[in-house]
């Protein structure tokens, strides 16, 4: 086998063979909730302007669910990034797109396009947040979190070690 051809499958072993899981995973939990947290600082910015005219949800006032978006845009977010409570945190997150993409998709359709694979419409980012807050539910924090490090802590407070308790991806 020839040097080049030696390299070749060398790389390409490397490159599928090899996971980086708990670093793609403080990736996704770090773009999410920098993306995120923008949309809660733009709403804290605007406030004033926005408070009268924000999009009411299960009878609050405009005031109340502003408030409630920036809390969640903003905290949750935080704890995203920093992976505490993180699966618990993704939830307040995913019900706001929801409630998003249900106000575009509800009380915004007469005033829009129908959405077509050539749509650049923005009923689509409620959508790729969701996805995205999904897999991090699903597939959990990483070790490259404060979750890990406190069920370290708590397991070795009980005695018991980390093979026996936690799943390893």
């Amino acid at each position: 086998m020839s040097k080049f051809s030696e390299i070749i499958a060398a790389t390409f072993v490397k490159c599928t063979g090899y996971t980086y899981s708990n670093m793609a995973r403080l990736f996704i939990r770090l773009f999410v909730g920098v993306m995120f947290m923008q949309f809660g600082i733009r709403h804290l910015v605007n406030y004033e302007i926005m408070a009268d005219s924000f999009p009411t949800i299960l009878g609050l006032s405009s005031h109340t669910c502003l408030i409630l978006m920036i809390v969640v845009e903003i905290v949750c977010s935080l704890f995203i990034m920093v992976g505490f409570l993180t699966r618990i945190s993704v939830i307040p997150p995913i019900v706001s797109m929801v409630a998003a993409e249900y106000h575009i998709l509800h009380d915004l359709v007469p005033q829009i396009s129908v959405y077509g694979l050539d749509s650049v419409q923005p009923g689509y980012l409620p959508i790729m947040f969701i996805g995205i807050y999904l897999y991090i539910l699903l597939a959990g924090p990483g070790k490259i979190s404060l979750d890990y490090f406190i069920s370290l802590f708590l397991l070795s407070r009980n005695g018991k070690n980390e093979s026996d308790e936690l799943e390893e991806v």
